[in-house]
């Protein structure tokens, strides 16, 4: 799979892509990550990416030209057509469920915006606009690595244990369960006894129900959609309205 990012600092990509997972998969071939400087497409001599807005207001804008030259042109850089990102406040939320979809693409190309957003003409590029969520942050560097992240870890080959991505968080519609390790007993509080008990069945009973305490102690409004048996609907059920100990979450 290949990424393509299109910023201003492109340089602040190398050092969380090329370390730990994502560097592990990046020389092991299972994705490759471009970053690219969005002045190289200016023709003015001070590089020009941004304007003041018309009609007044504050801070600047980025300008469309430098923006359709360089997604035209990264497009151009592989045969394989890119699937474009751009992020914005008013963009669909990313879920778990939306890195499912993009570990299915060939390629993307991230646009990074910055300073108080892009003229309006330029999203007619994007074929999805993505918000990490309900705030604002300085550039969309970290949410194209958010994304990345997110996306290569589902990516065959690129965490050591291939169950892992399976296990974790959300991967059902619910938060992962409870765990533990060593030492089995540490400042008077011991690790649950069935996790020491190895019998394998009556673990994976004891995590679901963990997974089932968690979601509605943290985030109860995942179990809406969750898919839960008869059983574990009335388990959560009688957690939310509190007829249920809760105990370790």
């Amino acid at each position: 799979m290949r990424f393509d990012a299109i910023s201003v600092i492109p340089e602040v990509f190398s050092g969380y892509v090329g370390a730990s997972i994502l560097g592990r998969a990046q020389a092991r071939g299972v994705f490759t990550f471009h970053a690219h400087d969005l002045r190289t497409w200016t023709h003015d001599r001070h590089r020009t990416v941004d304007d003041a807005p018309f009609g007044g207001g504050q801070g600047m804008l980025m300008k469309p030209e430098p923006i359709f030259e360089a997604i035209e042109a990264v497009q151009a850089m592989d045969e394989t057509a890119a699937h474009v990102v751009f992020f914005s406040p008013c963009g669909a939320p990313f879920t778990q469920r939306t890195a499912e979809r993009l570990a299915h693409m060939e390629r993307i190309i991230f646009m990074c915006g910055r300073y108080e957003g892009m003229d309006e003409r330029v999203y007619r590029l994007a074929d999805e606009v993505i918000s990490l969520g309900d705030y604002v942050l300085t550039g969309g560097e970290l949410a194209a690595l958010a994304v990345t992240d997110a996306t290569v870890r589902l990516l065959p080959g690129a965490l050591g244990d291939e169950q892992s991505a399976q296990d974790e968080s959300f991967s059902d519609g619910l938060l992962e369960y409870a765990q533990y390790t060593r030492p089995a007993t540490f400042r008077d509080e011991q690790v649950p006894e069935v996790l020491l008990s190895g019998d394998h069945g009556a673990i994976a009973r004891w995590r679901r129900q963990s997974a089932l305490r968690r979601t509605a102690a943290f985030r109860p409004d995942l179990l809406t959609n969750a898919a839960l048996t008869d059983e574990e609907r009335r388990y959560v059920d009688e957690l939310l309205d509190g007829s249920e100990q809760a105990g370790e979450v």
